[in-house]
């Protein structure tokens, strides 16, 4: 039992200060840049366009599943198909939470690639769906909702508190759960897996790499919470460039959001959002596994306390691990006691609509705004934790199926 609780300290005390500073850069970004700026320069379907979209994704914080309702937004505020989609694929894989974290747990290069390659293949599905753009060769999809970006808090007082609700309370309810389950998921593969379990198969990188796109693909898992994990299984013999594969496949795409990129933005630009980001995962991790001496580099990079499940029981590692793992309690906690007393507020008045795709803040405030334009519409509440909106008020249910499908989602019956 000892080996499973030294294993998960190690790597959490490892990722702790990280994390933390990850998550106030994050809150920063979100209280202090207008988020209108992001569709201000994202117009046009040619590289300026592509790049920029990439550029603003790359250090955002947003999972695969936050990131959906943003570039739909993106799209519906102007921004065109070939830059939404470029900003659809270099988000989820990294963020500035994400970054810090690699570097703590798997060394500088990977801190380094892992953002490159976000940008890499952004920009070749990007410019691929703005060719098919300027040609008209794409699906016409309708976009019937016009979404706005909600201002920013005025005043710095009121930024500086919008910094730490953001960075500390929303992301730990975004991506608390899924950073724990990957820690989990890691100190089982340290503890129980031996040593010598991929090295067995060393001799087929690409056929692990193809496993590893099967699987993850279609599974959720946060840009965060896949570090463990990959570090993990590089320990017991899987090679860089798999581990890499993973690292970008698996955050950047899932069959929920599979389905709302072909809502909202058709089936080919689909099509290339899914190869982009496979093809894009498969090549860097062929270069790193077979450009001579570059598998090597980033074997030996990875931290000392990593390769030798080192744990680091230094005062400050410790009380940034204390606090991480308290306010990953207190924000899960808020989110299922506010599940609860929507529950026992319901009013037979009220309209329950169950939406599939909602796993975050971000999700449920674009929702709950969506639904509160609709003419008729007296009280909205999201219920984050079981995926359902109330709604109250004169209003068609098929239009507010339609409003649900419009932002990105999608209706249950």
């Amino acid at each position: 039992m000892m080996d499973y609780v030294n294993a998960f300290v190690s790597m959490l005390n490892s990722m702790s200060p990280y994390l933390l500073l990850g998550f106030l850069i994050a809150g920063v970004l979100h209280a202090f840049v207008p988020s209108a700026i992001y569709s201000r320069y994202l117009a046009g379907t040619g590289l300026r366009s592509v790049v920029t979209a990439a550029a603003f994704g790359i250090p955002l914080p947003l999972c695969s599943c936050g990131v959906l309702p943003t570039a739909v937004a993106l799209r519906r505020s102007g921004a065109s198909r070939a830059a939404s989609t470029s900003f659809l694929i270099a988000t989820p894989q990294t963020g500035v939470d994400s970054i810090a974290a690699t570097y703590s747990m798997m060394g500088l290069p990977f801190a380094i690639l892992r953002p490159v390659a976000a940008l890499v293949t952004s920009l070749i599905g990007g410019l691929a769906v703005g060719h098919w753009e300027r040609k008209g060769a794409l699906d016409d999809v309708q976009d019937h909702a016009n979404y706005e970006f909600s201002e920013l808090p005025k005043g710095l007082w009121n930024k500086v508190l919008e910094t730490l609700k953001y960075g500390f309370f929303d992301m730990m309810q975004s991506i608390g759960r899924w950073l724990l389950l990957g820690l989990v998921i890691a100190t089982l593969i340290t503890v129980l897996l031996p040593d010598n379990f991929f090295s067995t198969y060393a001799r087929w990188p690409l056929l692990n790499m193809f496993i590893i796109v099967a699987v993850a693909v279609p599974m959720y898992v946060c840009a965060t919470g896949s570090i463990p994990i990959a570090a993990a299984l590089m320990l017991k013999g899987m090679s860089p460039g798999c581990a890499l594969v993973l690292l970008m496949a698996g955050p950047a795409a899932n069959v929920a959001s599979m389905f709302v990129v072909n809502n909202a933005f058709g089936r080919k630009a689909t099509i290339v959002y899914l190869l982009s980001i496979i093809g894009g995962a498969m090549g860097f991790g062929v270069i790193v596994d077979y450009w001579p001496g570059l598998s090597e580099l980033f074997v030996n990079a990875l931290p000392s306390h990593v390769m030798h499940h080192h744990m680091d029981v230094s005062w400050f590692n410790t009380a940034c691990s204390i606090f991480l793992l308290g306010m990953i309690v207190v924000s899960l906690n808020a989110k299922y006691w506010k599940s609860y007393q929507i529950k026992r507020n319901k009013t037979n008045t009220m309209k329950e609509f169950k939406v599939k795709g909602m796993m975050c803040p971000h999700c449920k405030a674009n929702v709950e705004k969506g639904l509160a334009a609709l003419p008729g519409v007296e009280k909205v509440t999201v219920d984050l934790a079981k995926g359902t909106a109330l709604v109250e008020g004169s209003v068609p249910d098929q239009l507010i199926i339609d409003c649900i499908e419009d932002l990105g989602y999608q209706y249950v019956p």
